[in-house]
Formats: structure tokens, C-alpha cells, sequence
């Protein structure tokens, strides 16, 4: 499927997609939004792992301003949810997700980037949440996905200030779990991505879906909701094949 504002390939069941409008320093904009939802509502099978990186110099600057328009409460509401569904979808459907950042990773970039599981950026990242500034609020996640990385308490201050986080900032915060040289993002995501491909998919799916959601129960909740994940992840032909092959191994 074409795209008019990403770009997508797969190779040996790594999904790239990658954010293209540089020129608008890959700002999300509706139709960005678009075509993020649709290719997540259309990968197949033979994607098993996702890697989205940003044309140019910028992984993104967040929203598109140039879009902006007035709107009523009810309108704002419904937008705000869209981006929530969206992001929701690369968060919770079923892949891991790996993003390279660099260059502005900036208000609904940030959003964009907190949704994804593995983050690799490279020196010339940097990271910001402007709402404050523009006289708005964040809408696509922050205040959940970036609060829980870095602190309620730090979020408020960023989007008070406007407070600029460099790579180094970024990753002594959580923000990203890499940092690499300078135009080596992608191909540490991409080595990170193959590394994922070869894990079994139930452990995958259960990373994803079981940690996020444990996340946000209560202690009993949660240690429960542990045990019937590892109950059906150990169960599993795939869990056995595995650890038969690796008994062998320590015994050969």
C-alpha cells in the first residue's frame, strides 16, 4: 500500500516505516495520523516486529501548526481521542515496536516516541514539551506515557518552562534506553529489531500487552495477572521447543 506521508518497507519480517515529511520537520498532521493508523490496522503476519524512524533531520516536531484551527470542546475531545487510538495501536497491537530518534523529538513526537517499546537515539536528539507555550495542552498521551517515564513532577515543569532535554538528558531519564553516535540510530533499532524477531512471539505479545497493563493494577491485580501470562507463555510449544534446545545445549 502507498502512503502519502510515510514510507514503509519490509525485509526478513521487520516493518520500517518511516515518518516522511521533512520538509514540515515530520510534524503529525492529520493525514500523518491517517496513514500511521492505516498501516497499523493493515500489517500482516509476516511483520513481527516494527522499527519507525523520521526523514530528514528530525524524528518529529510534534503537531502540525499549520493545522491548527479552531475548534469546539466536543472537536478538540474527538481529536485528541483519535491520537489516543492511534498511538494505542502501535502500544497495544501485538508487535514490538522499536523507534529511532533524532533530531526533535518535540510534543506530539515525544507522544509518538512514548508509544513505542524500544527507543534508540542518536546525540543530536533532543526533547521538549512547548503546549505552555502555544497556549494549549498535550493531548496525544504525554500526560500518561511521559509522566510515567519521567515523573508527574517533571512533565509539569517541562511544559511550565518549555525546557529543552538534550539525548544525554533524555537518556539518564528514561526517555530513550539507547543513545548512540550521531547518525546511528536506525541501524542500532534495526540490529535491536532483528535481535526481537528471533524471541518467541507469545514472550513478545506478553512483553508488551501484560508489563503495560500490570503497570496500572494493584499489587494483588497485578502479581495475579503475572501468573496466568507466565502460565500461558511456559505452557506454550514454542516455551518447551525452546527450552528443550537450550537443556541440550547446556549438556552437549
Amino acid at each position: 500500500m502507498n502512503y502519502e506521508n510515510i514510507l514503509v518497507t519490509l525485509e526478513d519480517s521487520i516493518a520500517h516505516i518511516r515518518l516522511n515529511r521533512p520538509a514540515k520537520r515530520n510534524a503529525v498532521n492529520n493525514g500523518l495520523l491517517e496513514d500511521l493508523e492505516a498501516c497499523f490496522d493493515s500489517l500482516g503476519a509476516d511483520a513481527t516486529v516494527v522499527v519507525i524512524s523520521g526523514e530528514g533531520a528530525h524524528f518529529s516536531a510534534g503537531l502540525d501548526l499549520s493545522e491548527h484551527q479552531i475548534r469546539s470542546p466536543f472537536e478538540v475531545l474527538q481529536h485528541s481521542q483519535w491520537w489516543h487510538r492511534v498511538f494505542q495501536k502501535i502500544q497495544f497491537g501485538g508487535r514490538p515496536v522499536v523507534s529511532a530518534l533524532h533530531g526533535a523529538v518535540v510534543g506530539g513526537g515525544l507522544e509518538l516516541a512514548t508509544s513505542t517499546h524500544v527507543r534508540v537515539a542518536d546525540k543530536t536528539t533532543f526533547y521538549q514539551l512547548p503546549e505552555g507555550q502555544r497556549g494549549i495542552f498535550v493531548g496525544g498521551g504525554a500526560s500518561v506515557r511521559v509522566s510515567k517515564i519521567i515523573g508527574p513532577d517533571r512533565m509539569t515543569e517541562m511544559m511550565l518552562t518549555g525546557r529543552r532535554y538534550n539525548a544525554e538528558d533524555g537518556y539518564r531519564l528514561g526517555l530513550s534506553h539507547y543513545l548512540v553516535e550521531e547518525g546511528k540510530a536506525l541501524d542500532e533499532a534495526l540490529l535491536l529489531a532483528r535481535q526481537i524477531a528471533t524471541n518467541a512471539p507469545l514472550s513478545n505479545w506478553a512483553s508488551i500487552t501484560a508489563v503495560a497493563n500490570i503497570g496500572d493494577m494493584s499489587m494483588a491485580n497485578g502479581l495475579y495477572t503475572e501468573s496466568l501470562a507466565a502460565a500461558i507463555a511456559q505452557s506454550s510449544d514454542e516455551a518447551n521447543r525452546r527450552m528443550q534446545e537450550f537443556l541440550n545445549r547446556k549438556k552437549g
